[in-house]
């Protein structure tokens, strides 16, 4: 006869296989509220990603049907637009001063503001003040006037820009700020017990800590000043003069696009975009191997 201590014993069910026979069974619920998304993303994602790439390899004027070109579209952008190298050029010379300088006024900011005071709140406030305005067209009809006599001269016109672009920081030094605020105390008291100077102490303790944010604002405001429309496009009365010095990539876009409706022409710049930009994120992703240190590596 079989008694109880012979039967096996009974496993309580967990918590975890109760969800699964409650909801494993009913994909249809989680499709449900991903739906939103799903759509959102077919129809202003991917549906007009497609129909772009498509349009690059046609003649397509607004008004009447695409017709197949293949890859004409690119050869003509590379071999025969001299102001497609301008705006490449213009482009890049932005981006190259632009970014490293905004990093560096918003860490600096970010360490001054980084210290109890009554007037904390105050200050952050003001610092952040001009990354809510963003890049509006009142913000940039009020810097052609400030820098009215640069703008006519080819060798100033992309400093106002630069100046611009510079002055809206408050996005990355408050990501800076929260890095800041996460270095522990005691890795300053350390280097102040051996006599470090200040500079020492940015160099080796503050810099080395503070890489995985600084390779995040890079990144993003990398892809950012590649996107820079409004403000070239005000400053400049939409010519992008003079003497294409403020011809950025997409104000040049714009204008083979919507001004000339040459729709394929402005596609196939598009993806070229595309390309340059992942190619140029993959290249810093590869190179934070060197100088990005995260808690965990030696």
């Amino acid at each position: 006869m079989t008694t109880v201590l012979d039967r096996p014993p009974r496993v309580p069910k967990t918590r975890t296989a109760d969800r699964k026979r409650r909801y494993g069974e009913r994909p249809s619920v989680a499709y449900l509220f991903l739906s939103p998304w799903i759509v959102g993303a077919l129809l202003l994602t991917l549906g007009p990603m497609a129909a772009s790439l498509y349009l690059s390899f046609t003649d397509y004027d607004l008004f009447t049907s695409p017709e197949w070109t293949g890859l004409d579209n690119y050869l003509r952008i590379l071999t025969n637009d001299p102001h497609f190298w301008n705006s490449v050029w213009a482009t890049t010379k932005f981006v190259v001063i632009s970014v490293p300088v905004q990093l560096a006024a918003a860490l600096g900011v970010a360490m001054l503001i980084n210290r109890r005071s009554r007037a904390q709140g105050t200050y952050r406030s003001a610092f952040y003040a001009p990354s809510l305005l963003g890049a509006s067209v009142s913000v940039a009809v009020v810097w052609r006037v400030i820098f009215h006599d640069w703008v006519g001269q080819p060798n100033r016109a992309l400093l106002a820009l630069v100046l611009l672009a510079v002055w809206q920081f408050g996005a990355p030094m408050v990501i800076f700020l929260a890095g800041l605020q996460q270095i522990p105390q005691e890795y300053y008291d350390a280097v102040a017990v051996d006599g470090a100077g200040r500079w020492r102490t940015f160099v080796s303790i503050t810099l080395p800590m503070l890489s995985p944010v600084i390779f995040f604002n890079l990144v993003l405001d990398t892809i950012r000043a590649f996107q820079v429309f409004t403000g070239a496009y005000v400053i400049s009365n939409g010519t992008g003069g003079p003497s294409d010095s403020t011809l950025f990539y997409t104000l040049y876009l714009y204008e083979k696009g919507f001004v000339e409706f040459k729709m394929g022409y402005a596609s196939a710049m598009a993806w070229l975009l595309l390309v340059a930009v992942a190619t140029i994120t993959a290249l810093l992703f590869r190179s934070s191997r060197r100088w990005v240190f995260y808690g965990g590596d030696a």
